[in-house]
């Protein structure tokens, strides 16, 4: 099940809430702004009306009376949008005087004192000499609509360059306050049995320091217990070791007075089965050695002379020792960070299970490869993936009856592990088309680094 990131939706939603509390409040202010626009206009538009009304009834007194409207500008003349126009009725309605030749045409405003509006004009209309004469001055609406986008357009616009700075702020803000969230989530992360050591991270806040103090008691109890097992494990092993070689001894000095026959081979059965425990003890041991963890150390060890005794050691322990072939150039060095008991453990661990479940007349060959791998390579049958996977698993035997544990891979790749090193299988091998390989892969060693 995937998991989703806290920050990110405590940035998204924060951000989304900003935006909308933003966005509301410019759309009020458009909203007041556009009431107030509106009032400013209509007192313009009323206060021209009532300083040109005077002037306008002066003006009709001096000049003979027509039938034709007077103009003030030249017939070409065309009024700006942004300007105001006005007419000059008398009480049918006729139009005695106007400002532009767009003018000529009656209003269609009622000749009635007061605001009147359509979707072309705001007219306001005021009337003189007993409701006689009435002078009409309109606004064009287009001029109140654009300065109104206008306005909109100054106080949305700065939103657009404010949203993207604040995701950036409230993400920095976040990222700054939940780090201390990863901090205890990396300590936590980096525990595993090799690393049982209590969480210290004195710059947590208190909301968080409860569970830093829960985890610090989970793991002593988890130290307590893998301590109880190594401890149960290695003593066991330890205590097993003496009588089991007595037993063995004894066996076999048993064997010996015995004469030739169901006696004898029964004895014989007790001594095969005592090796397999003592096998199996050695192998609990170790087990043992690489759950407390004694791979990872602090200085560099070059691993070929380990390798070279161990391989040494390999062939003096088999009835084949030709079987077992080693390649490497001389003078080679594998300098690495880890112990060298813990190398050798696991390196003995695999030359082992080449040599027990390898095919008797195939050779098992081991190569310092100069990309610093090392490779054991035997005679097999090809394994599957499942087959391959279950032989990783602790006590996993696949399809075999050669004698073993089930052990020596799993101990071998905790080591490893510990070391900083890794382990692949692979079957077929590399460039063949059947048999069996561990390659062990070391990346940079420190002087390379």
């Amino acid at each position: 099940m995937t998991g989703y990131s806290m920050t990110r939706r405590l940035v998204i939603w924060l951000t989304v809430a900003i935006s909308c509390f933003w966005f509301v409040a410019a759309g009020l202010g458009v909203m007041v702004m556009q009431d107030e626009f509106g009032e400013i206009f209509d007192s313009s538009l009323q206060q021209t009306a009532e300083r040109l009304m005077p002037l306008v009834v002066d003006d009709l007194f001096q000049r003979p009376e027509t039938d034709t409207p007077l103009s003030l500008q030249t017939s070409k003349a065309v009024a700006p949008e942004d300007e105001l126009t006005y007419q000059v009725r008398d009480a049918t309605g006729r139009v005695i005087l106007h400002s532009h030749d767009s003018t000529k045409e009656p209003f269609r405003a009622p000749l009635v004192p007061g605001f009147w509006e359509d979707e072309e004009h705001r007219i306001f209309t005021t009337s003189a000499v007993s409701n006689t004469i009435f002078l009409q001055v309109a606004d064009n609406m287009a001029h109140r609509r654009e300065a109104a986008l206008e306005g909109a357009g100054a106080l949305l616009l700065p939103i657009l360059i404010l949203v993207p700075g604040s995701i950036l702020l409230v993400w920095l803000i976040v990222r700054r306050l939940v780090a201390p969230v990863s901090d205890l989530r990396n300590a936590i992360a980096g525990k595993d049995s090799g690393n049982m050591a209590d969480i210290e991270l004195s710059s947590l806040p208190q909301e968080l320091q409860p569970i830093m103090a829960s985890v610090n008691l989970l793991l002593a109890r988890l130290r307590s217990a893998l301590s109880a097992e190594r401890e149960f494990t290695s003593n066991s092993a330890h205590e097993l070791r003496t009588p089991l070689a007595g037993a063995l001894a004894q066996t076999q000095l048993l064997i010996g007075e015995l004469d030739v026959g169901s006696s004898q081979q029964r004895a014989r059965q007790v001594e095969t089965s005592l090796v397999k425990l003592t096998k199996l003890t050695e192998k609990l041991l170790q087990l043992a050695r690489a759950e407390a963890g004694i791979g990872a150390t602090d200085s560099a060890v070059d691993l070929v002379p380990v390798l070279d005794l161990v391989v040494l050691d390999a062939k003096r322990s088999t009835s084949q020792p030709e079987r077992i072939r080693y390649h490497r150039r001389p003078g080679s060095t594998l300098l690495w960070q880890g112990s060298a008991d813990a190398f050798a453990i696991a390196i003995r661990n695999l030359i082992e299970n080449a040599v027990i479940h390898g095919l008797p007349d195939q050779p098992v060959d081991i190569h310092i490869n100069a990309d610093n791998h090392i490779s054991i390579t035997n005679g097999a049958q090809p394994l599957s993936k499942t087959e391959i996977a279950d032989v990783r698993q602790r006590f996993g035997r696949g399809k075999t009856a050669a004698p073993g544990s089930g052990l020596g891979l799993s101990i071998a790749e905790r080591l490893l592990t510990q070391m900083g090193a890794s382990l692949t299988l692979h079957s077929p091998a590399h460039g063949r088309e059947d048999g069996f390989e561990a390659r062990i892969h070391f990346g940079q060693t420190p002087s390379e680094q």
